[in-house]
């Protein structure tokens, strides 16, 4: 996925040129067919998943809590805290493309790009209400 792609997505959009285009080398493109478990309750949490296409159900102990599309973002634990646990299931509802941000990619902004790594905890923490 390219920088310009990276800016028509919601949490990416605010980030600039330089950070959108190291971003988007460590970021992976997956695609999964409708019914795939992406995220289960109580395991480890090591992705963080955004939508570009598709839609998704979250539960959590069996009730329904929200249904994900386009432009939402789930696992942000998993890039946020060291030793996080999902705290919902997301199930694909219908054929998705995520793209995918890992911890140990995560890591390596640590030592790379840690200023982008701010801005997007920052974007995070601001679309989860937690900041």
């Amino acid at each position: 996925m390219t920088a310009e792609e990276l800016r028509s997505i919601p949490l990416f959009a605010p980030l600039d040129e330089a950070a959108l285009r190291e971003l988007a080398v460590w970021l992976n493109e997956v695609k999964v067919a409708e019914g795939k478990h992406l995220v289960d309750e109580g395991d480890y949490a090591y992705d963080l998943f955004v939508i570009v296409e598709g839609t998704a159900e979250v539960t959590r102990e069996d009730e329904q809590l929200a249904e994900l599309g386009p432009g939402d973002f789930f696992g942000e634990m998993g890039i946020l805290s060291e030793e996080g646990r999902r705290n919902a299931t997301v199930v694909s509802k219908t054929p998705m493309k995520l793209l995918t941000l890992a911890t140990y990619d995560v890591d390596r902004m640590k030592k790379k790009a840690p200023a982008m790594l701010d801005r997007l905890k920052a974007v995070i923490e601001e679309r989860s209400g937690a900041g």
